[in-house]
C-alpha cells in the first residue's frame, strides 16, 4: 500500500495564509506527479495545483499568485503554500500522488484522506 498523510488545514480569517502538507510512505517505486485538490461543499472535486519534476508547476486560475505547490528534499513530501486565503477556498483539500508502487506496477493515482481548510472571519 502506499500511504498519504496530509496536516496543515484548520481556521484561518480572510486573507491569511495556511501550509499543508502531505507525506507518501509504504510501498513506493517511483513518483512522478504529486498535488492537491479540493472539494468545497456541493461541488466536484477540483485541481488546485500539482508538481512534475521537469516541469513547471500547474496551479488552478483561482489560486494563481497566491498559493505555491513544492516538493520537500526528500521527494516523497509535496507542500502547499496558501497566502491570501478567501472564503471561496473553504473546501476538503486531498494530497494526490501518481506513481507506482513495485517497478512492474500499474502508474495509479493515490489519494490521502483530505485535511479540512475554513476560510471565515
Amino acid at each position: 500500500q502506499m500511504h498519504l498523510v496530509e496536516s496543515g488545514g484548520g481556521l484561518v480569517q480572510p486573507g491569511g495564509s495556511l501550509r499543508l502538507s502531505c507525506e507518501a510512505s509504504g510501498s513506493i517505486f517511483s513518483i512522478n506527479r504529486m498535488g492537491w485538490y479540493r472539494q468545497a461543499p456541493g461541488k466536484q472535486r477540483e485541481l488546485v495545483a500539482t508538481t512534475t519534476p521537469g516541469y513547471s508547476p500547474n496551479y488552478a486560475d483561482s489560486v494563481k499568485g497566491r498559493f505555491t505547490i513544492s516538493r520537500g528534499s526528500g521527494e516523497n513530501t509535496v507542500y502547499l503554500q496558501m497566502n491570501s486565503l478567501r472564503p471561496e477556498d473553504t473546501a476538503v483539500y486531498y494530497c494526490n500522488v501518481n506513481g507506482k508502487r513495485y517497478y512492474n506496477s500499474a502508474t495509479l493515482d493515490y489519494w490521502g484522506q483530505g485535511t479540512q481548510v475554513t476560510v471565515s472571519s
